[in-house]
């Protein structure tokens, strides 16, 4: 069969691979002049191929978007399916403490080099800056105008990612497909605290962050100060489950930080009382039991009022009240968002309840499939927005038997 695919990224190059091993014709339509862009970019340029999280069921639990339909995806190509099809083909995975998996070179040309040289093998023929303006479903066949030419393919998969506009998505609505809008997912909080922005760079290993008003959006994890705001794995992760939520409020909210999160409110209250008697006599600038970095800690002091000369002994009740209050529910104002990097991932796109799971092709117009982020699919930081492209564009792929 003539497959075509359209879009260079993780997801049109698996599917394009996949299909190409099935003994198809496969054409792959990049409207740019360059392919794999977040490839490149991705985990600091390492590429974070995906998470060492190896249950089906536990790895769809990670996207705020998506879980019912991945969780049966994922029964045929996940985690373990990623690490394996790489090393046959020469390239050795690593997992870090923290569960995001890398190429062992810690280099993301590892990656691009080895989906470009399967590609390759497999003869799919890329084609650079060629814009697909429209799609005709015939019957048995589909009609691509690429650069003003007509050209005729068997089957297609969709793999153009995620779209900052819901006007991106009108030739695949016009099909009949249910678009979800699309709105930011995956983005960092703008913080107008000029004291705040003076600690950028320096982060907090265990913080917790609450979207005030909503109990069940918290996260915890490592926390970035940065000269707008906040970032980190921790806002990360709370703008991805909030994302529609964040957007129908304008991205204008309040958040508390906890930044010691080990104990609770009763137990660091108590904590903080033995501290008072244990360090009497000890200037409280000069003794953060709470293993928080230095800077942090004056600022919080500062931010609280309390006397970096202070002893510890003469902390009134009051000034412990505002200590635990700080430390546990630090409370600021957002206003806006920006994007974690280039790495902009949106959710919204093709409904999936217009794709069938088995194999990826549109319920609504025959001989078409979808793979990666143009599908209503999103995951949190930590290399699962990879590992849905590549198992969606295994699935779209494979199921191109002739």
């Amino acid at each position: 069969m003539k497959i075509a695919v359209i879009g260079g990224g993780a997801a049109g190059f698996f599917a394009s691979i996949s299909a190409a091993e099935q003994g198809n014709e496969v054409h792959l339509f990049e409207k740019t002049s360059k392919v794999l862009g977040k490839v490149k970019i991705s985990g600091g340029g390492r590429c974070n191929v995906t998470n060492e999280t190896f249950n089906p069921v536990q790895l769809s639990k990670n996207y705020p978007r998506g879980e019912r339909f991945l969780k049966k995806a994922f029964g045929k190509f996940n985690a373990t399916h990623t690490l394996d099809w790489f090393k046959e083909r020469g390239v050795e995975i690593k997992a870090e403490a923290d569960g995001r998996m890398f190429p062992v070179t810690n280099e993301s040309q590892t990656i691009i080099d080895c989906l470009m040289e399967q590609a390759n093998i497999n003869k799919v023929k890329v084609h650079y800056n060629s814009e697909v303006s429209k799609v005709i479903p015939q019957e048995n066949s589909i009609e691509l105008i690429i650069n003003n030419e007509v050209i005729v393919f068997d089957k297609v998969i969709v793999t153009i990612g995620g779209q900052p506009k819901k006007e991106s998505f009108s030739w695949l609505e016009k099909l009949g497909h249910k678009i979800e809008s699309p709105v930011p997912s995956l983005f960092t909080f703008k913080i107008n605290h000029k004291p705040l922005s003076k600690l950028m760079g320096l982060s907090v290993d265990n913080a917790k962050v609450r979207v005030v008003g909503e109990k069940k959006l918290q996260e915890e994890g490592p926390l970035l100060i940065t000269h707008w705001g906040l970032s980190g794995p921790a806002i990360l992760r709370t703008s991805a489950w909030g994302a529609r939520l964040l957007s129908d409020r304008n991205y204008q909210f309040d958040i508390l930080v906890s930044w010691y999160n080990k104990m609770s409110d009763q137990e660091l209250r108590e904590f903080v009382q033995e501290k008072k008697i244990e360090l009497k006599k000890k200037q409280i600038k000069n003794k953060n039991p709470f293993e928080l970095p230095q800077r942090l800690w004056d600022y919080l002091l500062e931010r609280i009022e309390i006397p970096e000369t202070k002893l510890w002994l003469d902390l009134s009740k009051k000034e412990l009240n505002k200590l635990v209050e700080v430390l546990l529910s630090d409370n600021y104002s957002v206003h806006g968002t920006t994007k974690f990097k280039e790495e902009f991932v949106t959710c919204g796109g093709v409904s999936l309840s217009d794709i069938d799971v088995k194999t990826m092709e549109s319920k609504k117009c025959s001989h078409l499939h979808f793979a990666g982020e143009v599908m209503d699919i999103d995951g949190i930081t930590g290399g699962f927005n990879f590992q849905a492209a590549w198992t969606t564009g295994f699935i779209s792929g494979n199921s191109m038997k002739s």
